[in-house]
């Protein structure tokens, strides 16, 4: 009996974290962690799935990250933007 080779599938696209993101790098989002309070709260600033963001800058090793999302700037804490993973497009 032939067993059926192995098909290798496309390579998947790497998600990064929100602090991982290089200052000036443009992404999407893809996914929002935290709990329900603090999705509702990230959504009301405009940051939610599917949406362009660009790291500006970060504050320190651990302190707050401050991205362009809707043409407004917004500085989302350290913990929250770790939860906040991105794809790189380009």
């Amino acid at each position: 009996m032939r067993v059926p080779e192995k098909r290798q599938t496309p390579l998947l696209r790497h998600h990064l974290s929100l602090t991982e993101l290089e200052t000036g790098q443009t992404a999407v989002i893809v996914s929002l962690g935290g709990g329900r309070g603090a999705r509702h709260r990230l959504r009301s600033l405009g940051i939610l799935e599917g949406q362009r963001i660009r790291k500006i800058s970060r504050i320190g090793k651990v302190g707050p990250v401050v991205v362009l999302v809707n043409r407004a700037q917004v500085a989302v804490g350290y913990g929250m933007a770790k939860r906040i993973l991105v794809q790189v497009h380009g």
